[in-house]
């Protein structure tokens, strides 16, 4: 037996309401860019720089073994050197413990850890310890940006020669409307944004374009089906028709990343949020963003002039 979450032949009228979800898109957008603004980013250590350290925890005989991340958390926490960060790296027993940048010179950094040596005691190998610097958090934060646009950019000219330049202005409209809402969600709950935060906009990018391209997919084949349908009927079908994958992959995927959020851990909380909220605004934009942009860019079939061209040909006639 097949699962349907959305029932066979649905005709739900979604362009109708394209003002509605274009003025509510405007809202969010406007709010986000307003939090960005006044609260900005809480970059996590990747950008702001700080200290690094690789350590492993050895029984009596040299040996390794697995550590208790919560409870070594907790007792680096107390030592009020600000944000801590502990993951397991590579291995369960070898992990990675990152503190923001403390205030001060050189000699700060180093007092800091050596107190935090101190705090992991003789039963803790450490086998790299850096430092890192605000240069180099600046450098990742443009890497980050430059990365983003030729992600968009690369996006625009796929879409673009699969299909025509409208498809892929409205694809990267759709795109740039769902990273600017995750960016704004980190700055309104002042999120930590890092690096990893980084990677899953990019991949929210990836999720996004796909669900788009099923319904321009859709659009294209409906535009040489349907010679005599009325533009906004032939995307109401479209949408519909896609309908049922759209939903049942953003369901499916989101079951994985709430498992993800509930049971990952802290190290990968912001993660987990950022692809939450990136498949919700991707499947909401690819429906009510990206097809409502694609009418009003006003598309024509195969063969046939465009609403623009047919109107200067009667003009001209």
């Amino acid at each position: 037996m097949l699962l349907r979450l959305v029932p066979v032949g649905t005709k739900i009228p979604f362009v109708r309401f394209r003002m509605v979800y274009l003025a509510f898109s405007m809202v969010l957008l406007l709010l986000g860019a307003s939090m960005f603004y006044a609260k900005g980013l809480n970059f996590g250590i990747d950008f702001k720089g700080g200290i690094l350290l690789q350590a492993v925890e050895v029984d009596a005989e040299g040996n390794k073994r697995a550590t208790d991340i919560g409870a070594l958390r907790a007792k680096l926490s107390g030592l009020g050197l600000g944000e801590v960060a502990i993951q397991n790296f590579g291995s369960n027993e070898d992990i990675l413990i990152r503190v923001e940048k403390q205030p001060g010179d050189n000699k700060r950094q180093v007092a800091a850890i050596e107190n935090i040596k101190a705090a992991l005691g003789e039963n803790f190998r450490i086998d790299r310890e850096e430092f890192v610097g605000p240069k180099v958090g600046s450098e990742l934060i443009q890497a980050g940006i430059i990365a983003t646009l030729l992600a968009l950019c690369a996006i625009l000219v796929y879409v673009w020669f699969r299909f025509e330049w409208q498809f892929g202005i409205a694809a990267v409209v759709a795109l740039t409307h769902d990273i600017m809402l995750t960016v704004g969600l980190f700055s309104l709950l002042q999120l930590e944004f890092n690096l990893a935060t980084v990677a899953a906009v990019l991949t929210i990018a990836g999720y996004s374009i796909n669900d788009t391209v099923v319904v321009f997919d859709r659009v294209r084949e409906n535009l040489r089906k349907y010679k005599k349908l009325a533009m906004p009927d032939l995307m109401n079908l479209s949408i519909n028709e896609t309908l049922s994958r759209t939903v049942l992959t953003s369901f499916t995927t989101m079951l994985a990343l709430l498992s993800l959020f509930f049971l990952g851990g802290e190290v990968i909380r912001g993660f987990s949020v950022a692809l939450i909220w990136g498949v919700v605004v991707g499947t909401y934009s690819s429906i009510c963003i990206a097809v409502p942009v694609l009418l009003m860019l006003r598309i024509k079939r195969l063969g046939q002039p465009s609403e623009t061209e047919e109107t200067a040909q009667a003009a001209a006639g």
